[in-house]
């Protein structure tokens, strides 16, 4: 049977983990990013789009973003705000 202690630890450590997986969660962009997405966006040839957020993979996720063919397309952006994935919707 686990001591006390341990049992304490392991509580805390689960705790810990929980909180660092919050701190990776998805998260809007800044004031500044969200200019120069949209930059990138409107170069693109897209004219509107819905949500902007940074996924804990590190990229940059647009939800039904519109180009001009017409068409709606979910993007994704790294790091370097390159268009790395193009999926239409």
């Amino acid at each position: 049977m686990p001591s006390t202690k341990f049992r304490t630890l392991a509580v805390a450590a689960l705790f810990s983990l929980a909180g660092a997986t919050a701190a990776l969660a998805d998260r809007p962009p800044t004031l500044e990013e969200r200019a120069a997405i949209q930059e990138v966006l409107i170069a693109e040839g897209f004219t509107s789009w819905e949500k902007i957020e940074l996924d804990d993979d590190g990229l940059w996720e647009i939800d039904d973003a519109i180009h001009t063919d017409g068409m709606k397309y979910d993007l994704e952006l790294d790091s370097n705000l390159a268009v790395v994935k193009r999926e239409r919707d």
